[in-house]
């Protein structure tokens, strides 16, 4: 069993606060949260105080992903195993444990560059979390959803996830370089979906250049009226669409892209698969969808 349970948050640097206050609230339908920073957004999602933080930046960029795991006995473990990987860690101090409301943490770069924090005690908020449309979002046991960062080394990347975090292989898409805008090559490319619970995939990790440091976040909701109304939001605020609704293939979710004002994008769905790792088989998928998903726009 993994010890990281679930994606607990995301860190986002912008140059457009304002922007993903509005983005948040109206398009998303997030609820409004607080937090130690008066000039930062705090997007809610359920019982925690923030699953999206929005600092203001020199750039656009993810900054962080965070990690939820159980304990503190846990989180003990996973620094061991880190160590004796000779991975560079860093233990958190007072203020970011503040800022995050967290009890212990720890930080570190995969071999890509990409920032994680793995943290517990997460504080909750016992206000409830209402958007302004009454979207209810599917997080719990699942986490807030799942991250695709970018990963030139296929084999880097899984020996780092699987071999030392202690993600497991859940699913490949295999691809050719022009489908992503990439040079042409002879070779295929590969995506690797990988899960720490129940949710079919935490992380997926492409060979994708990515300017912000994120290809995409996805997000899921209880039911397809909640994406649609989002789409309707989007059409109604002028909010740049990425792709049409569709189903993917792998993790069964109905699902639309949305462009967010740090120029990655968001997946918004419903209807994701979850997996039992006791029955379930890894394989293989050369399509990313059962039907749908056009992308008008470069980049998902």
């Amino acid at each position: 069993m993994s010890l990281i349970r679930s994606l607990g948050y995301l860190r986002v640097e912008s140059t457009d606060v304002a922007a993903w206050r509005e983005f948040g609230v109206t398009v998303l339908d997030m609820a409004p949260g607080r937090g130690p920073d008066p000039e930062a957004v705090y997007l809610r999602m359920d019982e925690l105080p923030a699953r999206i933080v929005v600092v203001a930046g020199e750039r656009d960029r993810l900054a962080a992903t965070g990690w939820e795991v159980a304990d503190p006995a846990a989180l003990a473990r996973l620094t061991r195993a880190l160590e004796q990987a000779g991975v560079a860690i860093k233990a958190a101090g007072g203020d970011e444990l503040a800022e995050r409301r967290v009890a212990q943490m720890i930080s570190l770069d995969d071999p890509f560059g990409n920032r994680l924090e793995f943290f517990c005690g997460a504080a909750l908020d016992t206000r409830p979390a209402q958007g302004r449309y009454g979207t209810r979002f599917v997080t719990g046991e699942q986490g807030m959803g799942h991250v695709v960062l970018p990963a030139g080394d296929d084999a880097a990347a899984l020996h780092f996830y699987t071999d030392v975090l202690g993600f497991r292989l859940r699913d490949t898409m295999r691809f050719i370089p022009e489908t992503v805008g990439l040079p042409p090559g002879d070779r295929p490319l590969w995506m690797r979906f990988l899960g720490c619970g129940p949710r079919h995939h935490s992380v997926a990790l492409a060979p994708i250049p990515a300017p912000s440091g994120l290809i995409h976040l996805m997000v899921e909701t209880e039911s397809i009226d909640d994406v649609g109304r989002a789409m309707d939001r989007c059409a109604r605020h002028d909010v740049p669409t990425i792709s049409t609704l569709g189903r993917h293939a792998n993790d069964q979710m109905i699902s639309f892209y949305v462009r967010t004002p740090s120029g990655f994008d968001i997946e918004y769905g419903t209807g994701g698969c979850t997996v039992d790792d006791r029955t379930w088989v890894a394989r293989q998928t050369t399509a990313h969808s059962v039907w749908g998903h056009r992308f008008e726009r470069a980049g998902h």
